[in-house]
């Protein structure tokens, strides 16, 4: 009986410490657990092309994939939509040339094929991952099916969406944001050529500021090139939190998972 007090009063003994040693580490700012459990990450197309600007630059793929390993080994559940802006932009290509909505499921294509390659060197850095298709594409893919995805995640593996939202006339960021919201997503990690939202674009004024954290009426009141205004709308209606920071630093992922400051917040 008495050795049995003395291991419990032992056990409360080093919980008392343990837990004191927890407070200490985030007042120090070294508590390592991430502030997300799942998270939607928005890659454009364009940021996975590198400095060529078009195809596919493998250096980067396999940093960003790096950088989600991290995350997924930490526990964070992780679910990507990539763009297809690196071989075709619907809307910028094919404008004049070829109906839009054509266009459109052209620029589908692009995200499987962004899609398939990211999905196979995830695979080489022994990333647990499924592709997903919101257009039926069963040879190579599964169809995209909500819970299927949400078991998919809780199992920690990587779930990339291809196709968009499977619909022309809306955008991949749009699609982002859709299924941010059907697979309850904690947060969208917006991943672009550029490191915030800015008050115009830094590229053509020099005065351009770049804000921090801003909200989702403010994005729409200015016009401001987050992302499109359906897909801001829809962000803002489900109160799903939007950062937003360059993928020419790829830790950055590991970064936003933890809560750091990075790029800006959009939010509420």
């Amino acid at each position: 009986m008495a050795e049995n007090i003395y291991k419990f009063a032992l056990l409360i003994s080093c919980k008392r410490y343990y837990n004191l040693l927890l407070v200490m580490l985030e007042v120090m700012g070294m508590d390592q657990r991430p502030v997300y459990k799942r998270v939607l990450l928005k890659i454009s197309g364009e940021a996975l092309a590198g400095e060529k600007k078009t195809g596919l630059d493998f250096g980067v793929i396999g940093e960003v994939c790096e950088a989600v390993k991290r995350c997924v080994d930490m526990g964070v559940e992780v679910g990507v939509v990539i763009g297809g802006g690196n071989f075709w932009r619907g809307v910028k290509d094919g404008e004049g040339k070829i109906e839009r909505t054509r266009a459109d499921h052209m620029g589908m294509l692009a995200t499987v094929m962004n899609c398939l390659a990211v999905a196979d060197v995830m695979e080489q850095h022994g990333v647990d991952v499924r592709v997903q298709t919101a257009i039926e594409m069963r040879a190579i893919a599964e169809p995209y099916i909500r819970l299927r995805a949400m078991r998919h995640l809780s199992k920690g593996r990587v779930v990339l969406f291809a196709c968009g939202t499977g619909s022309p006339y809306f955008s991949t960021d749009t699609a982002a944001v859709l299924r941010a919201a059907e697979i309850e997503a904690d947060a969208i990690l917006l991943a672009k050529n550029i490191d915030g939202v800015y008050s115009a674009d830094p590229k053509l004024d020099a005065s351009a500021v770049k804000y921090d954290a801003i909200s989702y009426d403010e994005v729409l009141a200015q016009h401001l090139a987050v992302m499109d205004s359906t897909a801001t709308s829809l962000s803002m209606d489900n109160d799903i939190p939007v950062i937003v920071f360059a993928l020419k630093d790829p830790e950055n992922i590991v970064r936003a998972v933890m809560g750091e400051k990075v790029g800006t917040v959009v939010k509420k």
